[in-house]
């Protein structure tokens, strides 16, 4: 009977290319062959993140990248989690191969969870975390309502509204620790970097950051 049930989900609902949508092939897995060659893959890692020791991301935010990360925030795609989980555990593999002692997310405030149903980058940690075998971690509370960093123009500004908008959960689990933070997007690094100084301040070791894309234009510039 299950075997059936998956059955007819496959043929009702077939995976799709997270990036395309096209419908997979049998031997293809969360990506289409040409998406996976000719994707807006991210290979510069040299930019420079306020208070993270290094960071990682699957793609640059642009083309079919930002298409299917929109639709993973606003139109309820939340399924694309785990096939974002899985390709950014393989980068972050490959990019620290070292053990980290704990990983953690950069939290959405309670109304926007509210709004939205979910936190996409909760969802995203937990499919990372089983990859890397890292049962993920509440550190940070966003206990301010900001305004979206999307609509803000400006390092300086995007710094601004987001300073003192994270608390700490737990801090007697990670002090003297070395974190993995995930965020779902990274444009000038100002949230990322506010959640890591604030990690830093209360005792952890060291911050490491992962996210499924970046934006290109700011990939060599040093940062906020």
């Amino acid at each position: 009977m299950m075997k059936f049930v998956k059955w007819l989900l496959s043929v009702l609902f077939p995976p799709k290319c997270l990036l395309c949508r096209q419908v997979l092939k049998d031997d293809e897995l969360d990506l289409c062959r040409k998406c996976r060659v000719n994707g807006p893959e991210c290979t510069n890692f040299r930019k420079k993140l306020p208070f993270i020791d290094s960071w990682t991301a699957v793609w640059y935010y642009e083309d079919n990248a930002r298409r299917s990360l929109l639709r993973y925030k606003f139109q309820g795609a939340r399924s694309y989690a785990v096939g974002y989980g899985r390709l950014l555990a393989m980068k972050l593999q490959e990019a620290q191969p070292d053990a980290l002692d704990l990983l953690t997310w950069v939290p959405v405030s309670r109304l926007r969870r509210l709004r939205r149903g979910y936190d996409q980058v909760e969802l995203l940690a937990q499919a990372v975390g089983q990859e890397l075998g890292l049962e993920p971690v509440p550190l940070l509370r966003k206990v301010r309502h900001n305004r979206p960093q999307a609509r803000i123009i400006g390092e300086a500004q995007r710094r601004a509204n987001v300073l003192g908008a994270y608390r700490i959960e737990n801090a007697e689990l990670f002090r003297g620790k070395r974190i993995l933070l995930l965020d779902d997007i990274i444009t000038t690094g100002a949230t990322a970097g506010e959640c890591a100084r604030v990690l830093l301040t209360a005792g952890a070791k060291e911050i490491h950051c992962g996210a499924v894309a970046i934006a290109r234009h700011r990939a060599n510039n040093k940062v906020r």
